[in-house]
């Protein structure tokens, strides 16, 4: 069975007549339709919108706050299960609390923190800032984002719950805390939907790739089950695959475009390139993850024997294929990004500006490591196997050097608008960067030099280990332990810096180009320059140093010095040079003469 071109196709076919619906503003954007989901965002929770407040930005601080917080334990899964690759026995006391620590279960565990604890959150909570932004309005309901997250922090404790004993008192965990997290998927929807439906201009095309990743994920869903695709292997590889591409590339995309042109107050380089990446990042497959689909197989089907993912020959040639095309959306987000923070002729205007430094990061990582993981991928799929010793090693490296970099600096990026200060310490952001950085970087890097050297024995037929494999572990994992650090780092810096941070004011934020209500004009502008910057027919040109002092005929300079008489002064082009001559008319020769 082609499982993989069917599951595609209704795929596309699903966004399409949902991407036709909201533009048309059918459906949910009906004035019945926006009653009721107003209704069910905030009257229908009763008592529980009371438990929180609905101060604008206040859902995305609380989202952002939330998903900062679970960055720490996210690293802190990972560096333990990967010390217990080379050290099983770390951990032993704790098995007289009733806990057996396992490095595949707590990589599991770290993976759900990362990816739907931290990413999610962040790129969550920040597009409760960019779509409002983006459409002109308010968010439709504060008070439901507020409460949603603290749902959505329930959901992915079950999660992690689950990814270390999935059976308690008779009921499956993970599937029990993948049927909350939609629920509170469904709320965050429905909200920016209504927002979306309030807008007072178009919305731009960062905006867009936010809300088709929050749309993709039901409909993702439900046509895995329509089509048949999670009781196959390669059909929930294809689940799992398209998810971390459509929802989790899609949204970071988003609201990293966003902070890059809100952070370096340039606007994008090119719309056309917004626009081959959100339709690239929908007709290609992601090749970010793991090499099964362990996670749709634990939420929706049944487990894969040995984690073995078998292809038909039609679903290998469409997959290679898709996966293949990844590249170019890649490719277009990288250079859009990287060229937007840049300008015209110069690096980041302010490099100290937090976020910055992570968004460079991300940018710079995506090529090389989406072109590592199309190699393992492939290598899966077509049944050569051959890779699959690096396969953890990639699959953690496109979360900590790609996903987590664009979404936290996305995030720390809108921090100072969203919180009216600054962060605590710019020192401990810069710090915080430098370990998180250099802890992924040496840290994986040096651990898949250990798997090569391991894939290289087993090759060979060793029956020993390596003693320098097992040093070079040691080192990697005693490296990511940085991570840990960086992570701790940024967390308290954001939460210290929404009280004691040093105060902003308000033309100390910087606007996103993207969306231009008023231009300043600081020096003499082309209209060519002014509209690259995002602006319309309905800009406001503001010339700087403006007052409320009535206008008048523009007065001739005036020049004197103590020998001369005043006199009035015009310039003039005299052999190609500006020079000046006296406003009476009298002859510029002679009176330089005469004036000795």
């Amino acid at each position: 069975m082609d499982i993989v071109l069917t599951t595609m196709f209704y795929f596309w076919i699903s966004l399409f007549i949902v991407f036709f619906l909201i533009q048309r503003g059918l459906w949910i954007f009906s004035d019945v339709a926006k009653g009721t989901v107003s209704f069910m965002l905030e009257k229908a929770l009763g008592p529980g919108s009371d438990l929180v407040e609905g101060r604008p930005g206040s859902g995305a601080r609380s989202w952002i706050f939330q998903g900062t917080l679970w960055l720490i334990l996210a690293s802190t899964f990972t560096f333990i299960s990967m010390w217990l690759t080379h050290d099983p026995n770390a951990l032993h006391s704790l098995a007289s609390w009733g806990f057996v620590a396992n490095a595949d279960e707590l990589a599991s565990a770290g993976v759900y923190a990362t990816i739907y604890g931290s990413v999610s959150m962040l790129v969550i909570g920040s597009s409760f800032h960019i779509i409002p932004k983006l459409a002109g309005t308010e968010l439709a309901s504060e008070t439901n984002a507020n409460l949603v997250s603290f749902v959505w922090t329930i959901s992915v404790l079950v999660l992690v719950v689950g990814s270390q004993n999935n059976m308690i008192l008779g009921i499956e965990i993970i599937p029990l805390g993948t049927a909350i997290n939609a629920i509170a998927l469904f709320a965050v929807i429905l909200n920016q939907l209504l927002t979306f439906a309030n807008r007072t201009r178009k919305m731009a095309l960062p905006g867009w790739l936010i809300l088709i990743a929050l749309l993709s994920n039901p409909i993702l869903s439900i046509i895995s089950i329509i089509s048949g695709a999670v009781d196959d292997s390669a059909g929930q590889w294809l689940s799992y695959h398209l998810f971390g591409g459509a929802f989790i590339f899609a949204g970071v995309a988003g609201v990293a475009l966003y902070a890059s042109s809100f952070a370096s107050g340039n606007p994008l380089w090119s719309k056309t390139l917004v626009g081959v990446t959100l339709f690239g990042s929908i007709i290609t497959i992601n090749p970010f993850g793991d090499i099964h689909g362990q996670m749709v197989m634990d939420a929706f089907g049944p487990l894969a024997e040995n984690n073995v993912v078998s292809f038909s020959n039609q679903d290998m040639l469409a997959a290679t294929f898709l996966m293949a095309l990844v590249s170019i959306p890649v490719l277009a987000f990288a250079s859009n990004m990287l060229i937007t923070m840049r300008g015209s002729d110069a690096f980041v205007d302010s490099p100290d500006y937090p976020g910055n430094a992570e968004l460079n990061l991300g940018a710079w990582a995506i090529v090389p490591i989406v072109l590592g993981s199309l190699f393992v991928q492939t290598d899966t799929v077509s049944g050569t196997l051959e890779l699959v010793g690096i396969a953890n090693s990639m699959s953690v490296m496109s979360g900590w050097l790609v996903l987590v970099p664009l979404s936290l600096g996305a995030a720390l990026s809108l921090y100072p608008e969203l919180t009216g200060r600054h962060l605590f310490s710019n020192s401990r952001a810069r710090w915080g960067y430098l370990m998180m950085t250099g802890g992924a970087i040496f840290g994986l890097s040096i651990t898949m030099v250990a798997d090569f050297m391991d894939m290289a024995l087993m090759e060979m037929m060793v029956e020993d280990p390596s003693a320098l494999s097992e040093e070079l572990r040691k080192l990697g994992s005693v490296m990511f332990y940085g991570v840990v650090i960086g992570a701790i780092l940024h967390s308290l810096n954001m939460v210290t810096g929404m009280f004691r941070g040093e105060l902003i004011s308000q033309k100390s934020v910087n606007s996103s180009s993207i969306s231009v209500e008023s231009y300043f004009l600081v020096s003499p502008m082309t209209v060519r320059r002014i509209l690259a910057s995002g602006a319309d027919l309905d800009t406001e040109v503001c010339p700087t140093e403006e007052d409320n002092v009535k206008g008048n005929a523009t007065s001739l300079e005036q020049l004197s010095d103590s020998t001369t008489p005043t006199k009035l002064y015009v310039r003039y082009k005299k052999e190609g040079k500006w020079t000046w001559r006296p406003a009476d008319g009298t002859d510029i020769d002679k009176y330089m003469t005469e004036q000795g």
